[in-house]
């Protein structure tokens, strides 16, 4: 119960540091003058990929690969159909076709290239690099091109880095939240990976089953909550738009980063199966968006059978 308890914790911790960490990152940037396009690009973007990213590193360093990648691909996997299935499911989603043009190119390029690194069975320091060089390219062909001709999308991201003005805190206030921010959430990924090893040893499963399933959708967790809030508020291209920003972040990013820092081998289950069902959710959730430009309660249940089905299999064959 103890170990739980522990893991739960640092989920929590996850969660809270997170959120600190981009409110005080995003006001002192506000602070100091930057768009709050560039801001909703970089500090949110990157920010709310915290948890992915510091769960990765700590399993990285930790030698648990299963769980450094299997948190990235699962928490991509949940994010396709879990996430946004519940999401379609609640309200269908409308799609805004120029913006998810761009991004589901990006996205299916990464995925493609991911896949091409999970069989070679080992992200290198040289591949975390060209991911985040990509991943930087990408943003600021992104801002030039809102910054020339706003749609949505472009909106949703600036909102979310123009925040509540009025109460953003001043640049000396907001400097120490972001450090707080940061170190709440490496504690809490400290917490999570060890209980995690914990749990696969204790359960006789490898650490990749428990980095695909408890360990990614963890930290899933924030992202859910915010595409059921706005499914429920009929802003279902914010919810569209999370996941897709989410996925590129977590391949570009949170793998970049960390195959940069500390290279991964990658556990061979990986290759054999996560990351086609990866490689597929995305291919489906790219269909679903561009053939009626929404996604349907239909094609939310499709997407939800498919993640627990996916589920069943890992639990059945562990």
């Amino acid at each position: 119960m103890t170990l739980w308890l522990s893991m739960a914790a640092g989920l929590a911790m996850l969660a809270v540091g997170g959120d600190i960490l981009v409110r005080g990152a995003a006001s002192a940037a506000r602070r100091l003058g930057v768009s709050p396009l560039l801001i909703g690009l970089t500090v949110v973007g990157f920010g709310t990929s915290a948890p992915e990213l510091v769960t990765s590193l700590q399993a990285a360093f930790a030698d648990s690969p299963g769980i450094a990648v299997g948190n990235v691909v699962g928490s991509n996997i949940s994010n396709v159909l879990l996430i946004l299935g519940v999401t379609a499911l609640i309200a269908p989603l409308a799609v805004d076709q120029r913006a998810f043009r761009r991004d589901a190119i990006m996205l299916a390029l990464a995925t493609a290239g991911l896949a091409w690194a999970v069989l070679q069975g080992r992200l290198t320091r040289e591949m975390g690099l060209i991911a985040v060089a990509l991943l930087l390219i990408y943003l600021l062909v992104v801002w030039m091109s809102e910054r020339r001709r706003p749609d949505p999308e472009g909106e949703r991201i600036a909102d979310a880095g123009r925040g509540p003005a009025k109460s953003a805190p001043s640049l000396w206030m907001a400097l120490p939240m972001a450090a707080a921010g940061i170190a709440i959430t490496v504690y809490g990924a400290q917490l999570l990976v060890s209980g995690a090893i914990k749990v696969a040893h204790d359960f006789g499963v490898s650490d990749t089953m428990v980095g695909l399933t408890i360990v990614a959708l963890g930290t899933s967790l924030p992202e859910l909550v915010t595409s059921v809030v706005a499914a429920l508020r009929k802003q279902g291209e914010v919810a569209l738009g999370n996941v897709v920003g989410s996925n590129l972040y977590n391949i570009l990013g949170i793998l970049g980063v960390t195959a940069a820092i500390k290279p991964i081998d990658v556990p061979p289950a990986i290759a054999r199966l996560d990351i086609w069902i990866l490689a597929g959710a995305t291919a489906a959730m790219i269909l679903f968006a561009r053939r009626r430009g929404k996604i349907t309660r239909g094609e939310g249940l499709m997407l939800i059978t498919g993640y627990a089905a996916y589920i069943g299999w890992l639990v059945w064959t562990a």
